[in-house]
């Protein structure tokens, strides 16, 4: 698979999360399949992981999973996926997600999946990924990330024009036509 044929989703696998936020990923996959993309995640079976897959193939979607051996020996990957990609390991697993995205939307998550925003946002600014990143802030979920990620901007951390590797969107429409605005300059090179 190309790197333009997917766009890829970061989100949980919790459960136990408020309603609005699977609805949101449920709603995010629909529109990603009725936009013709396909759709990358992790594979997950439950939480805003199983919703978005549910989503996308209840419109008639590519739902892709892409998830690490341990855990399909587990039983955690959802059952009903169009293809599954099985991965040695972790690192592996994200850096093929990567691979297969033209655009990256992160929903809300625990550590898993702020540590693979802030690592597609460390690739984005390294050169290593040439995609768009969008940051989904359902419930203002992610305004303590953009508030840090500001401060490490305004303290000198990071270049002033690096809060433009990310965009944030209020709703999975509005993420959707971030992440396929072709208008959206891409001004690093991309590895993948």
């Amino acid at each position: 698979m190309k790197q333009s044929e997917a766009i890829c989703v970061y989100c949980a696998s919790s459960a136990h999360i408020d309603q609005s936020y699977i609805d949101a990923a449920y709603e995010l996959g629909c529109l990603i399949a009725d936009s013709g993309n396909a759709m990358v995640c992790g594979a997950g079976r439950t939480g805003l992981m199983g919703a978005v897959i549910d989503g996308t193939l209840s419109r008639g979607g590519k739902a892709i999973g892409v998830i690490p051996q341990f855990m399909v020996d587990n039983g955690w990957h959802h059952p009903q996926l169009s293809h599954m990609e099985i991965t040695p390991d972790m690192h592996i697993r994200k850096e093929t997600m990567a691979r297969m995205a033209k655009a990256t939307i992160a929903m809300p998550g625990g550590c898993g999946t702020l540590e693979e925003l802030l690592e597609i946002i460390t690739w984005r600014q390294l050169g290593l990924y040439n995609g768009k990143i969008v940051i989904l802030n359902i419930n203002n979920y992610f305004d303590p990330l953009l508030a840090m990620l500001n401060k490490a901007i305004n303290d000198g951390f990071m270049k002033s024009d690096h809060c433009n590797i990310w965009q944030v969107a209020n709703t999975p429409l509005q993420a959707l036509e971030m992440a396929n605005d072709s208008n959206v300059e891409l001004s690093l090179s991309s590895k993948y």
